[in-house]
Formats: C-alpha cells, sequence, structure tokens
C-alpha cells in the first residue's frame, strides 16, 4: 500500500506529507488495516536498560512529536516507539517551509525546531493510549526561549511529568534546531546537566516506586575528544543508556544539491557513515554497562545490521520509513536476527 501512496505525498510539500502520513497510518490503524501496510515481524526479544523489548528496530523521535499515534505506530511492527520532542510548553518551532526531502539522496533536511503542543498535551495523549505490543520512550527537551543556563529547570519539568508513563526517557540535547542546545553537550555543562537529570529520576523512582531509564541523545557532529568526553561523563553518572546520533550540519554528501544550502539537519543516508563512526567510537570508550542505540541513516536491513556490528545493541529510523515505508521495520528485525545467528 505504501508502494501506491507514496508517489503522491512526494508530490506533496514534505511537512504536509509528513502530517498526512501520520494521518493515513492512524487510519489503517484504526479500520485493522495494518496487515496491507507491512507483515509484523517475527518477535526477536532484546534487554535493555532492565527492560524487555519485542525487538530491537524502534521509531526513532520527531515522527510523533505529540505522542498522538503510538498505538498505530507499534502495531506496524515496531518493538518501541520514541515520541517527542516535548517541551514544558507549546511551541510552533521554525518558520516555514522548515522539511525539504531529497529523494536523490535518500535524505531529509528539517529545521523544524521543537515544534509541539507542550508536554502536558503529550500527556495526555499518551494516557490514552493502549501500548500493546511495544515500549514507549519520550523524548525530552528545553523551550527555544529558556537560556542555557535555564535549561535542567525545562528538562526536570518535562521529566517530572512524562517520568510515569515512560518506559524510557530520552534527553535531548543534540537537535541543530534549536539555537545554542548542543552546547549543552559540553563536558561540564552535560556533566552538570545529566547530574542534576540522574538525582531527579532516582528520586522519582522513589517516589513512584519504579525505575524509569534515563538516556541521552547526542549529535554525530563533535570530534573525536568531543565523543571521547561524552563517554566519560556518561559512564561516570551511569546513564541508562544513549542514542547516537541525531542529524548532521555536514552538507558535504550532498554539496551538489540544490537544497543543500537549507538551514536544519541532514538525516538519510549521507548520515549513515558519521553517525556510524561516532557509534563505534562511543561504543569503545562507554561503560560496558551502557547500552548504545544506532540511528542515522538506516535505508535498509544491512544498515541495521551495521549499526549492531558497529557496537548498538538495537536501532531506530525516520527517514528511512519515509522513503522505504514500514516494510523497513521487518526487514531491519530479520537483518538483526541473521547477525545474531551468525548468517550472513
Amino acid at each position: 500500500m505504501y508502494s501506491l501512496a507514496k508517489p503522491f505525498l512526494f508530490h506533496l510539500d514534505a511537512e504536509r506529507a509528513h502530517d498526512l502520513g501520520l494521518r493515513g497510518i492512524e487510519a489503517a490503524y484504526r479500520l485493522g488495516l495494518n496487515p496491507l501496510l507491512a507483515g509484523k515481524p517475527k518477535p526477536l526479544p532484546t534487554k535493555a536498560f532492565g527492560l524487555v523489548f519485542p525487538n530491537p528496530v524502534g521509531c526513532a523521535a520527531g515522527l510523533d512529536k505529540n505522542g498522538a499515534h503510538v498505538d498505530a505506530l507499534l502495531a506496524l511492527g515496531f518493538g518501541f516507539v520514541e515520541v517527542g520532542t516535548v517541551t514544558p510548553r507549546p511551541q510552533e518551532g521554525n518558520p516555514k517551509p522548515r522539511m525539504f526531502r531529497l529523494p536523490e539522496h535518500n535524505a531529509v533536511i528539517n529545521r523544524l525546531g521543537f515544534n509541539n503542543g507542550g508536554v502536558d498535551a503529550l500527556v495526555r495523549n499518551v494516557s490514552r493510549a493502549r501500548r500493546k505490543g511495544g515500549l514507549l520512550g519520550i523524548n525530552i527537551g528545553k523551550n527555544k526561549d529558556t537560556h542555557n543556563e535555564d535549561a535542567a529547570e525545562d528538562y526536570l519539568y518535562c521529566l517530572e511529568r512524562v517520568y510515569p508513563l515512560a518506559d524510557y526517557v530520552t534527553v535531548n540535547i543534540s537537535s541543530p534546531n534549536t539555537a545554542g542546545l548542543r552546547e549543552l553537550q559540553e563536558e561540564q555543562q552535560l556533566r552538570r546537566l545529566v547530574g542534576e537529570l540522574r538525582e531527579a529520576q532516582e528520586r522519582l523512582g522513589a517516589q513512584h516506586g519504579k525505575r524509569v531509564p534515563m538516556l541521552v541523545k547526542i549529535a554525530p557532529d563533535l570530534s573525536d575528544d568531543d565523543v571521547d568526553a561524552c563517554a566519560r561523563v556518561l559512564s561516570d553518572l551511569k546513564v541508562d543508556g544513549v542514542i547516537a546520533t541525531n542529524t548532521t550540519l555536514d552538507r558535504l554528501p550532498v554539496e551538489s544539491h540544490p537544497l543543500a544550502k537549507e538551514a536544519g539537519g541532514l538525516s538519510g543516508a549521507p548520515l549513515y557513515g558519521k553517525s556510524t563512526a561516532v557509534l563505534r567510537r562511543l561504543r569503545g570508550r562507554l561503560d560496558d554497562g551502557v547500552p548504545v542505540i544506532g540511528v542515522g541513516g538506516i535505508l535498509s536491513g544491512a544498515d541495521a545490521a551495521g549499526k549492531i556490528t558497529a557496537g548498538a545493541l538495537m536501532v531506530q529510523f525516520y527517514t528511512g520509513l519515509v522513503y522505504r515505508g514500514p516494510e523497513l521495520i521487518g526487514e531491519c528485525v530479520d537483518a538483526i536476527r541473521r547477525r545474531r545467528e551468525g548468517v550472513a
């Protein structure tokens, strides 16, 4: 079915197609038509962060920013869905147009800028979800007009509100579309922010009688020294996991494309090499007990298996869903299964 819808969607503005695509997935779910979109993969249970995931292939944050389509996305066969990024207060994000497809490169440039309805709206949406068949991650950020010195307050506000509903929480400090956000990855700022959030995580665990894992999502544009510093801080603070990586500002892989000069983060196939290199270096320097989710440029099962080879325990994608459709989920699960079994 997606192969029939794709030409129509690709004739539309990218952001409008994104919204219509989500509505289509939701409609298929409510009408019981998911088998027409993709067959559900066979289970491939994966233990991470003290949780058991039905399979190691997840939907990356950014697709469902407000947590309004959790059940429909899980019904496609994802082992987990990460919603957000959500901020304390609603915000419009950056001016439109702010999303651009580069089909020649299987890529997308976006500068959405954490457009979302605010954490209270997400909590209402997620509270209504049945959440059968997979786990839920909630990705949190700061409002655009919150200065970095006050960023911890925004993250703490969101953490407290999503904690009871999330299977895990991701701290997003790596989007390139909120001015200054990536500065929070600097070693001392990172140690201070994550340290405060780790203290809150333990407090909330005692308050709610359950411990919700907390992950940190990093950028692909970090230098080797910066990756090493992140690994050192996140290991010292005993975070539950790391997501590598967000989108890139690097335009070298698409420099000849007419849209290459558009501001924003580049995702899709051109991101694969850079994000996987960061993943590999991070895995080599993180504490062995800190799992990594690999994301960035997955367009095939072989790409997913490559992330596992580089050190990821699980994977996520979003742009791959745009170009390949839901069939990519099962393809990735099967490729990871074969790799685990040692089959070429």
